[in-house]
């Protein structure tokens, strides 16, 4: 199976088949530092990243950014001194989307 951070997004309209509870099974392994919350009754992948002062913070959300544009899929972002929230969901499809997964294994890859 190809690595998730070497797959790229694939355009994702509001008719986009959301994730199936054995493909959320499969994919959380790859990611097992994410973890699934539920808000306004739609699924999101989130994470916290820890830094050791707002700076660095600051300097991985500037990354985080750039890849999001690179992929065109845009992530929720929370950056307060000493830590990263990121939260991955599919807009279009109010919920889970394999470019979701795609995108938190790559957003991991920017803690080289």
């Amino acid at each position: 199976m190809t690595k998730l951070a070497d797959m790229k997004c694939e355009a994702c309209q509001a008719d986009a088949p959301k994730v199936t509870d054995s493909e959320l099974a499969e994919l959380i392994r790859l990611i097992p530092d994410w973890g699934v919350e539920v808000r306004d009754g739609i699924m999101q992948l989130e994470r916290v990243y820890k830094f050791k002062n707002f700076k660095l913070a600051m300097e991985f959300t500037n990354k985080l950014a750039e890849l999001a544009e690179e992929e065109f899929h845009h992530p929720g972002i929370l950056t307060e001194w000493g830590k990263v929230t990121v939260t991955w969901w599919s807009h279009s499809v109010k919920g889970l989307h394999r470019n979701d997964f795609i995108m938190a294994s790559k957003t991991d890859q920017l803690l080289g």
